[in-house]
């Protein structure tokens, strides 16, 4: 029998109210919930009450340091993912950081030699490219013998959209405007540190939408294709808050259009698809704040006259269980996860890329 690894969850939001702490209660012969903390009162002892917790922690630090706690889930607020998860790492505790894993380079190298360092595995939860269908859409798309061009969509809206109608979700507003203010700091310092530009600028609310929303599909993109050669444009808009951006990425043979953005709409449209000479290739993805809608892949062909088309469902599994069953046999199996800090650092590449074009316009 697989040892049963204690989690401990810093960050009790709405990623861990709605999936996480679901997930994990739902995999007991994987996972044990062994402690929280978050930097509100009210949600920590709401989150204990619900789950059985005792051991609850307002200092990420001190869950870092339990000895109860085999592997640390790191979903807290992102400017704060990097210390949260090299403290977990200096006390020999296995990491998993929702996405994206950090803002800047110096983060991501200080991430990477604290892992190294102890010997621990950290995974960034890109729970897409756990996706059944879309582990067989790269088989696939690799098999092709030429790419004519490539789509990469994610348009959707607002989470609420999902989330108010399906789930029920806590908060207290009993968070200190001192760490509010730390928290506003922070993300100013880094975001600068990542673009070279300075706060105040609009590329700085475009740096958050892709180190959020879009880190997904564009590490969806990575797997499938590789990385790019180059960005041939790129173009932001925003629309009473509500932000939607373009951008063209060139392999050489082939470009790829990148389209993302969030509007009033109550429905959710992440895809990626590989077009070839005779066939193509398409993931669907739907939202993930409901539970085991599945992810599907269809497959196009045309063989003399004859065009097919075949829609698969693989599995009603959840992105993030796979992804779950994934870093159990990581750390029980001692085998490097998929999804790496060292491979991370190719989406702050593409993140700087997109900036540096817009920056262009």
């Amino acid at each position: 029998m697989s040892p049963i690894l204690n989690v401990g969850i810093i960050g009790l939001g709405e990623v861990a109210q709605v999936i996480h702490l679901p997930v994990l209660a739902a995999m007991p012969d994987h996972f044990r919930i062994a402690a929280l903390c978050d930097v509100s009162p009210g949600l920590l002892a709401a989150m204990g009450k619900q789950y059985g917790i005792n051991r609850l922690y307002s200092d990420a630090s001190k869950l870092t340091s339990d000895p109860d706690v085999d592997v640390v889930f790191v979903l807290n607020s992102n400017e704060y993912h990097t210390e949260c998860a090299i403290a977990a790492a200096n006390n020999k505790k296995h990491v998993l950081i929702e996405k994206p894993m950090c803002l800047t380079f110096t983060e991501a190298d200080a991430i990477i030699e604290a892992k190294n360092r102890n010997g621990v595995k950290v995974m960034v939860g890109y729970m897409r490219r756990f996706a059944a269908s879309f582990v067989e859409a790269v088989h696939l798309i690799r098999s092709m013998d030429r790419i004519h061009y490539a789509r990469v969509r994610d348009i959707i809206g607002l989470n609420a959209f999902f989330i108010k109608p399906t789930s029920h979700t806590v908060s207290f507003g009993d968070i200190p405007e001192s760490l509010k203010e730390d928290r506003y700091r922070r993300t100013a310092a880094l975001v600068e540190e990542a673009t070279g530009i300075a706060a105040g600028s609009p590329l700085h609310d475009v740096y958050g939408l892709l180190v959020g929303l879009s880190s997904h599909d564009l590490s969806v993109m990575r797997e499938a294709l590789g990385m790019p050669q180059g960005i041939v444009g790129a173009k932001y808009t925003e629309t009473e808050g509500l932000p939607f951006l373009t951008v063209i990425f060139d392999y050489g043979s082939f470009s790829v259009m990148f389209e993302t953005g969030v509007d009033g709409q109550g429905r959710f449209d992440a895809h990626l698809e590989v077009y070839g000479i005779g066939k193509s290739v398409k993931v669907q993805y739907d939202t993930p704040y409901i539970r085991h809608l599945p992810s599907t892949l269809t497959v196009g062909e045309t063989v003399g006259e004859e065009y097919t088309e075949s829609v698969r469902r693989p599995t009603y599994t959840d992105p993030y269980t796979l992804e779950l069953k994934h870093l159990h046999e990581a750390i029980t199996q001692n085998q490097e996860p998929k999804t790496t800090p060292e491979e991370y650092k190719d989406d702050l590449v593409l993140f700087k890329m997109i900036i540096d074009a817009l920056a262009e316009v």
